[in-house]
């Protein structure tokens, strides 16, 4: 680990994504922060960032898809069941959940969190049925459903996807309200928490992390109900979110932004890609841990854009040829004997680093207590265009 001013820098990274980091902390409102070894470039703020700030929050900080976060939950299925099982299973998973961008679930999905006083605010109003619509629903990009096994057998289930188009849609709103600069380059923007724009969106982006936190519960209970499974534990946690915290006792609020809350004692689930490991990770209490700002990755990180991935295409004409392949996904899979369901190039394991790698940065402040193997993916599928930012 390095350190860059007031940033703490956890293992190798690009001079464009240091570069941005550099020019994120340079406010004066920003206390510390921290880069985590899955880092890569972002809109304004990058992916695997940490800013802690004082009396301030950065909506470009917690980005367009406000609190994305991972769950995963155990099952008392044998994972050799759902080996037999596993095409069944993904055939299951992939007809009765919803993959893909403005999907609506099949079900309908009622919670409390649709009484909440905060949709009479202007900026939600508008968004309460489509957020119902919503609920339950996975998404694109490199969000998923993955069926995994562990190292004493047993089956997980584990999940990767945020607030969906109320996130999008609400992240939109405040940072054209507070004037924002479009582009990967531009300087986030940072609100003041006591000005009405800022306390407005604390309590838009709380709405947004119950919301998450309920669609995510939902579809693991689907699954489970899929497998005819009981649910033994779950792991829970934001990874594009700003909490209030207290750091060598001063009261800051901490963005982060694919970062993965990591206090000791607290577990997370971070995923690898489609065909690499999961693990489960608790975070312990070191010096480390504490420049850290008790922050750990999110995921693996990646190392080939969307664009480098796929190319550059107009209609069906190609414009810049990619640098991985539907055949060179495909035998990676095959090769890890999982059964993919959806998913194009730009998620293939070719485009991120391997997880044991980037973790080993962090292994002073995290410990891993389970390693998962994933036998089933489902994400979305090729036809399926991404337009969120983060």
């Amino acid at each position: 680990m390095e350190e860059m001013e007031n940033v703490r820098v956890f293992g190798l990274h690009d001079e464009n994504t240091l570069a941005q980091m550099k020019n994120c902390a340079k406010d004066n409102a920003v206390v510390a922060g921290v880069l985590c070894a899955d880092g890569h470039l972002g809109y304004a703020v990058p992916i695997g960032g940490v800013l802690a700030y004082d009396y301030k929050i950065s909506p470009s900080g917690v980005g367009f898809d406000i609190a994305c976060g991972n769950k995963c939950i155990l099952t008392d299925m044998p994972a050799r069941e759902a080996r037999r099982k596993i095409k069944k299973i993904m055939d299951d998973v992939w007809a009765k959940i919803s993959f893909g961008m403005g999907r609506n679930n099949q079900e309908e999905v009622d919670h409390e969190l649709f009484d909440d006083e905060a949709w009479k605010m202007p900026a939600l109003r508008s968004l309460k049925q489509t957020a119902r619509n919503q609920l339950g629903t996975v998404g694109g990009g490199n969000h998923y459903v993955d069926i995994f096994a562990d190292e004493l057998d047993r089956v997980w289930v584990g999940v990767h996807f945020g607030s969906r188009g109320l996130g999008h849609k609400t992240a939109t709103h405040f940072l054209e309200a507070g004037g924002a600069t479009d582009g990967m380059t531009a300087d986030p923007l940072i609100l003041d928490i006591r000005s009405n724009l800022g306390t407005e969106y604390i309590e838009a982006m709380q709405l947004a992390g119950r919301y998450a936190y309920a669609g995510r519960d939902w579809v693991c209970g689907k699954v489970a109900r899929i497998l005819g499974a009981k649910v033994l534990d779950e792991v829970h946690n934001h990874h594009n979110y700003a909490w209030k915290e207290t750091h060598n006792g001063q009261e800051l609020w901490v963005v982060r932004k694919g970062a993965t809350p990591a206090f000791p004692g607290q577990r997370g689930f971070v995923g690898g890609s489609m065909g690499d490991i999961s693990v489960i990770l608790e975070g312990v209490e070191s010096e480390e841990s504490k420049k850290a700002l008790y922050s750990t990755v999110h995921g693996a990180g990646r190392v080939l854009s969307r664009s480098a991935a796929k190319g550059k295409w107009k209609g069906k004409q190609e414009i810049r040829p990619g640098q991985v392949s539907r055949r060179m996904m495909d035998a990676w899979i095959m090769e890890k004997k999982v059964e993919l369901r959806g998913a194009d190039v730009d998620e293939s394991p070719h485009c991120y680093k391997r997880l044991p790698e980037v973790l080993n940065y962090h292994a002073d402040t995290v410990k891993i207590l389970h390693t998962l193997t994933p036998l089933g993916v489902a994400m979305a599928g090729p036809d399926v265009h991404d337009p969120y930012k983060d």
